[in-house]
């Protein structure tokens, strides 16, 4: 009953730990375990990911990624359109790993845990109920 919660709270933290590093909140660049530090570094990464795409998307292309984040950490926490959101969730980590996979290799996917996230987010999809949610407590609110 509450392995969907975890996986909620695991797979949102991550989510927001990454918003934080980028934003600098975990320390600065090269301070230990801070992988960007500043948004600078991010969309610089970001870029690195993106090579198929000209540079000058690489603003929108991070924008686009840290509000996805931010957006979907948020519905999985509160518990707001579960499935949708989980496999949303799913998809975007599926093509962090795809990105991830052909600009840094496959093993940057494993250090990361990209794939373990995503099929997390696919696994919750499946689930038949979410207590402690308000998908619970609006149709709760319908009997």
């Amino acid at each position: 009953m509450y392995s969907q919660l975890f996986v909620r709270l695991a797979v949102s933290t991550a989510f927001l730990s990454a918003v934080a590093d980028r934003l600098g909140l975990w320390g600065v660049p090269g301070a230990s375990h801070v992988s960007w530090g500043n948004w600078a570094n991010f969309v610089a990464y970001s870029n690195t990911l993106n090579f198929f795409v000209p540079e000058t998307f690489g603003n929108i292309l991070a924008i686009g990624a840290t509000l996805l984040e931010v957006v979907l950490a948020i519905l999985l926490l509160i518990g707001y359109k579960l499935r949708f959101t989980a496999f949303v969730a799913g998809i975007l980590l599926i093509c962090f790993g795809v990105v991830m996979t052909l600009s840094l290799g496959i093993k940057s996917t494993f250090d990361y845990s990209v794939w373990v996230g995503a099929a997390a987010c696919f696994l919750l999809r499946t689930a038949d109920h979410f207590p402690i949610s308000i998908d619970r407590y609006i149709e709760l609110r319908k009997k």
